[in-house]
């Protein structure tokens, strides 16, 4: 597999479904939107995207299968198997916010071998692919080298659907404001995950997540020098649906307030 060339193609594939997605933005009905569950919402931007997304992904490896939000494809492919959420930041979409994005993970034999994450109002592309480093729009990026909570500014997700551990996160917010820069809750969590790999951000958190949401932002991640862990510091994520994201030197930090908190 040439991985290169394959993330080139990728890259083609988000700025197309993009340009649909920033297009529907202008003259967006309202009207249009449908309840998937609790405070979960979603449109026909978000699956006529997913369809075009993985009608040509489908085409550069055939027999490949698929991991998607909206459900319009969920097979598991022998080899690979693309992760994908054509429209991260839904609910920033429909109400006007323009911070949301396009995830794309294609995973060889359970293991990550390329991610993207498309920040579509501010174009920036950001992608990785086995053997290489990080990128933006085609420079290289770096986690930062913050290494202190005192000195860092940090990301997280609020619940929206599910509160049982609300009391614990709140808790957790109060100490991390006091600790840092800041915190901020911009709405994506893979454009969370890019800004983590690019810098911006020096830690991410956030729990309920799925797949599609973290698989493309959590090997930037990786890929540009962070580590990404569950809240117990082990790496398994996707399935126990909780992650951290850090640049590397705030693990030990993170983690104490993590279980600090949800363990009391």
């Amino acid at each position: 597999m040439n991985y290169e060339l394959l993330s080139t193609q990728v890259i083609a594939i988000a700025r197309l479904a993009g340009n649909f997605i920033r297009k529907e933005s202008m003259n967006f009905n309202a009207n249009a939107i449908e309840l998937k569950g609790l405070n979960d919402l979603v449109s026909y931007v978000d699956k006529t995207a997913e369809e075009q997304l993985v009608d040509n992904l489908s085409k550069l490896i055939p027999g490949a299968g698929f991991t998607t939000e909206e459900d319009t494809v969920n097979t598991t492919g022998k080899t690979y198997n693309w992760i994908i959420d054509p429209l991260d930041g839904t609910t920033n979409f429909i109400h006007g916010v323009p911070t949301y994005s396009i995830s794309i993970a294609l995973y060889e034999e359970d293991k990550p071998v390329l991610g993207l994450v498309y920040e579509i109002n501010r174009a920036e592309m950001f992608y990785s692919y086995k053997d290489a480093p990080a990128f933006l729009n085609n420079e290289e990026i770096r986690v930062s080298q913050r290494s202190s909570l005192s000195e860092s500014l940090l990301a997280t997700g609020f619940p929206y659907y599910q509160f049982d551990k609300q009391p614990q996160f709140m808790q957790l917010l109060t100490e991390l404001m006091q600790k840092t820069h800041g915190l901020r809750r911009i709405g994506s969590a893979a454009v969370d995950l890019a800004y983590v790999a690019c810098g911006r951000f020096d830690a991410f958190f956030e729990y309920n997540l799925n797949a599609y949401d973290v698989a493309g932002g959590a090997y930037l991640v990786q890929q540009a020098g962070g580590r990404i862990m569950n809240f117990s510091g082990g790496d398994e994520f996707i399935n126990q649906r909780e992650i951290l994201a850090t640049n590397g030197l705030l693990n030990e930090e993170m983690l104490e307030a993590l279980q600090r908190n949800f363990n009391s």
